[in-house]
């Protein structure tokens, strides 16, 4: 997993790459916020679930922060890192960086840390195996 500690180089593994697209704006003509937000999830999601073999569920959410706009055109890249892992919980730091125009002008736009439980296949907690 590569790590780094600055707001200058993605800390994680990438995980997922998406297009910001117009349909995804607000009033302002920048991404909405909830869509970024819904990307993250969904990398941390990827993420929790590899670790864990297995379904996974969204408990919270911790210390989400919005650092800069997401424009239309915006490659969207999620990078993710186990933080920490529980009984049955695991907590993935996220981070999201834009590619300005696609491929231009990486800038760090979001991060948070996202918690997810491990479900069996009935949908009950089940204890991650270290």
């Amino acid at each position: 997993m590569k790590k780094a500690s600055s707001d200058h180089e993605p800390t994680g593994q990438l995980t997922i790459r998406t297009l910001a697209m117009p349909a995804d704006t607000n009033p302002a003509g920048d991404i909405f916020g909830g869509w970024v937000m819904s990307q993250l999830d969904i990398a941390g999601a990827i993420a929790a679930s590899e670790r864990v073999r297995g379904r996974t569920a969204t408990v919270a959410v911790e210390a989400m922060t919005f650092i800069a706009p997401v424009k239309v055109g915006d490659v969207l890249c999620v990078y993710c890192e186990i933080k920490s892992i529980g009984t049955t919980s695991i907590a993935i730091g996220v981070e999201a960086w834009a590619r300005r125009h696609r491929y231009k002008d990486r800038v760090k736009v979001t991060k948070g840390t996202f918690i997810y439980v491990a479900l069996d296949d009935k949908g009950n907690k089940h204890v991650i195996a270290k």
